[in-house]
């Protein structure tokens, strides 16, 4: 059941998303709470699902995978079925990052991470060309990244659950 989170609660998210490693004692610092009240809603907004998971954020330059493509996929066709196994496929290779269903000129928009322009072509010849129902890609190689953000800022004042 959908519910109104409070500003604390809002404030806790983002803390949390600028650092997950908080200790409970520094976030309820942070939040203007003690250390079991903030424990207790951390866990609720866990257990809520509200709070998905933790992880680390690592710098592709420095494990080597650093070239991005996006690549846009046509569907031979969009039936459920097929839809669904697609889905199922691209979910098996990890250098997948993203992918998105897309209403529009084509139906999904992969982000693709790999170690150069020779792996990302190995993967698309040998892999993503023939995940299920693919009639058509295009690809892009992506020259800079300006932003990368998966923070969802919570300062509004009726964020929902």
């Amino acid at each position: 059941m959908a519910r109104l989170l409070d500003s604390i609660d809002r404030r806790i998210l983002d803390e949390l998303q600028r650092d997950g490693r908080l200790s409970i004692v520094e976030l309820a610092d942070r939040v203007g709470l003690t250390k079991t009240p903030c424990a207790q809603r951390v866990r609720r907004l866990e257990n809520s699902g509200v709070i998905s998971g933790y992880s680390a954020k690592l710098d592709p330059v420095e494990v080597n995978m650093n070239h991005v493509t996006i690549v846009q996929v046509n569907m031979m066709q969009t039936v459920d079925t097929s839809l669904d196994d697609f889905n199922e496929a691209v979910k098996r290779i990890p250098e997948i990052q993203t992918c998105m269903m897309i209403a529009g000129s084509f139906d999904y928009l992969l982000q693709v991470r790999t170690r150069d322009i020779a792996h990302f072509r190995a993967l698309l010849g040998e892999e993503i060309s023939k995940l299920p129902n693919v009639m058509q890609t295009h690809s892009f190689a992506v020259l800079e990244t300006v932003k990368n953000s998966e923070v969802i800022e919570m300062a509004e004042e009726h964020s929902r659950v």
